[in-house]
């Protein structure tokens, strides 16, 4: 699946997460919701993979949130950088299959179009601070550094 429809599955996943956390009187159909946001069913495997793993671990998410969110309780948050940040955790810690650089880009991404004028700032802080923290992830890590990608670990000679 490219990159561009995986990103569409996000959107619509954290559009999900967002709706389960809002206070309802009839139940939310979100079936239905991805059915009539997303055409390939690989998009629609891939989302509804997204939402229940999410769910699915959000203990052990969260916990990993309140470690690497200095000074934050995940309740303060807000809904879109709260649930966001919980997406790509999952992603992180649950996919290795998938690029934590491409995890975390496209988590800025979604701060961006979803999240208020700071979002992508504190989204990127909390899920590079996570991300760091993952044993299994830390080889992917990169600095930016200008005219080049220095891996962690790795001198600029």
């Amino acid at each position: 699946m490219s990159t561009r429809r995986r990103s569409k599955a996000r959107e619509v996943a954290l559009q999900v997460l967002f709706q389960f956390e809002c206070p309802r009187r009839s139940p939310f159909q979100f079936e239905r919701f991805v059915e009539e946001r997303l055409r390939e069913d690989t998009q629609r495997a891939f989302c509804r993979q997204l939402i229940m793993g999410t769910r699915a671990h959000h203990r052990e998410i969260d916990d990993r949130i309140r470690n690497a969110a200095e000074n934050w309780r995940i309740e303060r948050m807000t809904g879109v950088d709260r649930n966001i940040i919980r997406m790509g955790a999952f992603e992180l810690l649950f996919q290795p299959g998938t690029s934590g650089c491409v995890i975390v880009d496209e988590a800025l991404e979604l701060a961006k179009k979803f999240g208020a004028a700071d979002s992508s700032k504190f989204v990127n802080g909390v899920l590079d601070r996570l991300w760091r923290g993952i044993p299994a992830r830390t080889g992917e890590i990169v600095q930016k550094v200008p005219g080049s990608v220095v891996a962690v670990g790795e001198t600029l000679g």
